[in-house]
């Protein structure tokens, strides 16, 4: 597959209508989910597993999309092949006052992977370029509003791609994903919420209401994934009105990245590799002396 046409360049200028929403090619769901996603999976999980061990660099991935595209299903039907003990989700929701006192990068900063995990963002620190833009959310970050200027989305995008930077200059890997669906099949996500009893505990009536700020939040997104995909950090736009496509699709990328990464199991020290042979053989010596003893109570 060729996954460079979902990324996005840097500083290329974007419109979300030149990205499909939808796939067409010749994969099937069924040969996805028989065969090609569990295969990416397993290679994942043997990745993660040298990655853990390695225990020198951090990977963290970034879901944003609109309401009801389907960040929970990604994080289930990919994300859990990964072993839990080196992998961690964190959601970020409407910030807490705790949160509030802070600078908007604060509680991104304490959820970051630490080395050899997986961090997995459902949501991020693109919610301050999003929501808080698209709501004009500003003084309620209680920040001096001097500081408050008309060039104050342009500087926070700069603050974030200068933050992904860093991270990406110790050690931490950043890949970011949007997922893009249509606002038809954003409707009829919403309406299966409601006339299904088992999706009616995902239904929010804020889920309607931010559906009017549509054509808002497609211009936060353009602007935000034009000025934000680094060659250290990129943004891929990832068609999400088919589940299964775009589940394999993410599946495709963090695959291509762990493999970038090459991670390696650590070789024992030389001093301890040489002791090996003999540990072996105290503990072989240990079976033995266990059968003397069973043969002698015979």
């Amino acid at each position: 597959m060729n996954t460079k046409s979902y990324k996005v360049e840097p500083q290329k200028k974007v419109n979300l209508k030149d990205f499909s929403t939808t796939y067409d090619g010749d994969l099937t769901k069924e040969e996805v989910y028989e065969t090609l996603l569990p295969k990416n999976l397993r290679k994942m999980a043997e990745y993660q597993e040298k990655f853990y061990a390695e225990n020198q660099r951090g990977l963290l991935i970034v879901l944003q999309a609109m309401d009801a595209a389907g960040k929970d299903g990604i994080i289930k039907h990919v994300f859990t092949a990964l072993n839990p003990q080196g992998t961690q989700v964190t959601s970020f929701k409407q910030p807490s006052s705790e949160e509030l006192d802070h600078d908007y990068l604060w509680r991104i900063a304490k959820a970051l992977p630490a080395r050899g995990n997986i961090g997995i963002f459902n949501r991020s620190h693109y919610e301050d370029v999003l929501v808080t833009r698209v709501h004009n959310l500003l003084p309620l970050q209680q920040i001096p509003q001097s500081l408050v200027s008309d060039d104050i989305w342009e500087q926070r995008f700069k603050e974030i791609s200068s933050f992904e930077k860093y991270l990406g200059n110790n050690g931490i890997k950043v890949v970011k994903f949007f997922l893009h669906v249509s606002k038809d099949e954003q409707k009829e996500r919403l309406l299966e919420r409601i006339d299904r009893e088992d999706k009616n505990w995902k239904f929010s009536s804020s889920d309607i209401s931010e559906r009017e700020y549509w054509d808002e939040y497609q211009k936060a997104y353009e602007d935000l994934l034009e000025n934000t995909s680094t060659k250290e950090a990129p943004w891929y736009v990832i068609p999400a009105d088919k589940k299964w496509f775009g589940r394999y699709l993410i599946s495709e990328i963090v695959l291509e990245i762990m493999e970038e990464l090459d991670p390696q199991f650590p070789e024992l020290p030389k001093g301890e590799k040489e002791q090996l042979s003999k540990w072996r053989e105290i503990l072989l010596g240990d079976e033995k002396d266990e059968e003397e003893k069973e043969k002698s109570k015979g």
